[in-house]
């Protein structure tokens, strides 16, 4: 997927029991998608997720002022992004993409099967305008509402 495709339509499943349909965002919000491999990994004593979740919280209201609602993606379970969320404080909703169909579509996966940290800012049309692939977790959040603002 490259910048000015066209997003692929999902629905999955959030972290509150609601299905989420990328579609039903069109013509009214961008949305930001933040692809993660897992909310805890063995491997990743850094707690990079949850870094990049404080950077995201602390530039979420710049975030929603650009007209524009925000979604963490993993391969975790409804009931595991729910304890995730819940156990952290998290304001934005987590999705569970436990098919890995979503992941495979925009971010890819790794060799242990879980999607690559990646964001992708769809506009309001639909068309992916933004793709972060190297991402700084600590500054992350300011870079996503950096870009929304430039939409």
């Amino acid at each position: 997927m490259r910048e000015g495709d066209a997003a692929p339509d999902f629905e999955v499943a959030a972290n509150n029991g609601d299905k989420v349909r990328l579609s039903s965002f069109k013509d009214k919000k961008n949305v930001v998608l933040c692809f993660y491999p897992k909310n805890h990994l063995f491997m990743c004593p850094s707690k990079k997720v949850f870094k990049m979740a404080q950077s995201v919280i602390s530039a979420y209201d710049d975030i929603l002022k650009t007209d524009s609602v925000l979604f963490a993606i993993s391969v975790d379970t409804v009931d595991d992004q729910a304890s995730f969320v819940k156990q952290y404080g998290i304001p934005y909703l987590h999705l569970s993409d436990v098919s890995k169909d979503v992941s495979r579509k925009y971010a890819g996966l790794n060799v242990a099967g879980l999607a690559k940290r990646s964001t992708f800012i769809v506009d309001k049309n639909g068309t992916v305008r933004k793709i972060f692939h190297d991402i700084d977790v600590e500054s992350h959040g300011k870079q996503i509402a950096q870009a929304l603002s430039e939409l």
